[in-house]
């Protein structure tokens, strides 16, 4: 691979897609894939009580943060801020980072980079780079497939072996609830760290596993506990954050690791809370006890479905395992695949029942869908299944399935997919309530434990409990109507963190309550299917 002729004196230019996002446009965004996690995956038939929140390009910022040449993100430009930094910037080199539905808008990207600064070179990388073909769709010099850091080390002359340094990263910001903004205008009080890369499980739909080496391969930026814990002082410090989200395919498969970390947080007394990526048979390693001094407050599992063949769930009661770790406070983020291969519209109403009867406190439904890059998508091209007509900007898992189904149509995978979501919703009630329920749970259990560490974490969540008490009051009024059965388990919930947490906790629920109830009605009223919204633009330089 050529390097760069200016090596570090290079300026760069790293960049996302052009928004708006949350609607169609000829460059293929689509108004029923916002860019948000949770209400386009998760929450999106919650109505007013959809948890709403955007994340940063964390691979952009990683890679600015580990080169030495001036360089410069640009995070969620509209198209004219992004054609103003061209022309003002003097860029050499211009990377755009991308997902596969956005291949659109990196093409237009590609050609106002030659329009506005025809000297510069581009480098395409991200998912999109998985796309067949896609050196012709597009106007690079160059596309990255893989692990981007090393890729620029080289390409600027500098060592690909140096440590990877970890910036500062908030995780999440926006964040919007019941027709009101959070906190701090909604930036989250959590930071985001990247352990690794890849996943060596490798299920065959895994886009993210197979963009970094696919079945048995993955990249760890931190080998050892030691090393993670240091990176974790260092955000700590830098942030005033003591809850981590551990953006790792599957954290606790690193058992040796973890519990090294688990051994310095204890020499150093730290009462962190963390997020954290899970496969079922790797929860299984560890007894609970160690995931509470841990400070596991919230894991990711893949359920998948019932009748899964995947190694990651082999001999795993996810029924009893989900039952287990909500009695200790661990909040579990499920995911089912809706449009397996041996779904039926008959036998998907009972997978739907077996999923939400997980009563997980928030449950992801995607469509089985084959990704360019990935192992499914070149068994699916192999057999001939993949459909033509369907634009790469549709190929996400929240529209319809973009191949041929033995039993189920395109038009049906949608209406399946939209009746996942409206059942976990009526059965279990918002995902608000069910995180509200799970706190409690953990603080009734370690408020009293020997480990100070373990005291001090759940004191914390006390102080949520009573402010999340007014939520409660709004959210049992206003479902009372609708559905009796889950407004009466929430108004048993807030009785009970009243009875335990005080006067205080009953006081802020009388007097905040009526407002949150009067901001949901509002929002339900004023937009009933979900406020669009759009994040606003980062410029970061260094160097």
């Amino acid at each position: 691979m050529p390097q760069h002729p200016k090596g570090t004196r290079a300026r760069v230019l790293l960049s996302s897609v052009f928004g708006p996002f949350a609607r169609d446009d000829e460059y293929g965004s689509r108004a029923i894939n916002p860019m948000e996690l949770y209400h386009n995956q998760v929450t999106r038939a919650q109505g007013p009580f959809s948890l709403r929140m955007f994340h940063r390009s964390w691979g952009i910022m990683l890679i600015q943060h580990n080169i030495s040449a001036p360089t410069t993100v640009l995070d969620f430009p509209t198209r004219e801020r992004f054609v103003r930094e061209l022309g003002s910037g003097g860029h050499d080199v211009v990377g755009i980072s991308a997902i596969v539905v956005n291949v659109g808008k990196v093409r237009e990207m590609c050609r106002l980079v030659r329009e506005h600064s025809p000297s510069s070179v581009i480098v395409v990388g991200g998912h999109v780079a998985a796309i067949a073909g896609i050196e012709t769709m597009i106007d690079a010099d160059h596309i990255v497939k893989g692990e981007g850091i090393a890729w620029f080390r080289h390409y600027l002359g500098e060592p690909t072996d140096a440590p990877v340094k970890h910036p500062a990263l908030p995780s999440s910001f926006g964040f919007r609830v019941m027709g009101l903004r959070g906190p701090r205008g909604g930036d989250n009080s959590a930071a985001t760290i990247i352990p690794s890369v890849g996943c060596p499980v490798g299920c065959n739909f895994c886009t993210t596993s197979a963009f970094f080496g696919g079945k048995g391969r993955f990249m760890n930026f931190y080998e050892t506990g030691t090393e993670l814990f240091n990176v974790m002082c260092e955000v700590e410090r830098r942030l005033g954050v003591r809850t981590f989200f551990m953006m790792d395919e599957n954290f606790l498969l690193y058992r040796r690791r973890a519990l090294q970390l688990l051994d310095e947080m204890k020499r150093h007394g730290k009462a962190w809370s963390m997020f954290v990526f899970s496969s079922a048979n790797a929860l299984r390693k560890y007894d609970l006890r160690q995931l509470a001094e841990l400070g596991i407050t919230s894991v990711s599992i893949g359920l998948e479905s019932a009748a899964t063949s995947y190694t990651k769930l082999q001999g795993a009661d996810t029924l009893t395992l989900t039952r287990e770790l909500h009695r200790h406070g661990i909040r579990v983020h499920a995911s089912t695949i809706i449009g397996l291969e041996h779904h039926t519209p008959e036998n998907l109403t009972e997978e739907i029942e077996h999923a939400v009867a997980h009563e997980a406190d928030c449950h992801q439904f995607m469509l089985y869908t084959p990704v360019p890059g990935t192992p499914l998508y070149r068994q699916m091209a192999a057999e001939g299944r993949i459909l033509d007509d369907v634009e790469l900007a549709d190929i996400h898992g929240q529209y319809q399935v973009n191949f041929a189904h033995p039993a189920i149509s395109r038009e049906q995978s949608k209406l399946l997919l939209d009746q996942a979501f409206a059942r976990d919703f009526e059965r279990n009630g918002p995902s608000l309530y069910r995180l509200l329920r799970t706190l409690f749970e953990g603080w009734r259990r370690f408020r009293d434990d020997p480990d100070g560490r373990v005291r001090a974490r759940v004191a914390c969540d006390a102080r949520q409990l009573r402010s999340g008490g007014a939520a409660l009051w709004a959210m049992e009024r206003y479902l009372r109507e609708s559905n009796r059965e889950v407004s009466e388990r929430i108004r048993r919930l807030r009785l009970d963190i009243e009875a335990e947490l005080g006067g205080a906790s009953r006081l802020i629920a009388r007097l905040a309550g009526p407002v949150l109830l009067w901001s949901t009605r509002r929002e339900a009223r004023r937009f009933p299917s979900g406020r669009r919204l759009e994040p606003r633009t980062f410029v970061e330089r260094t160097n």
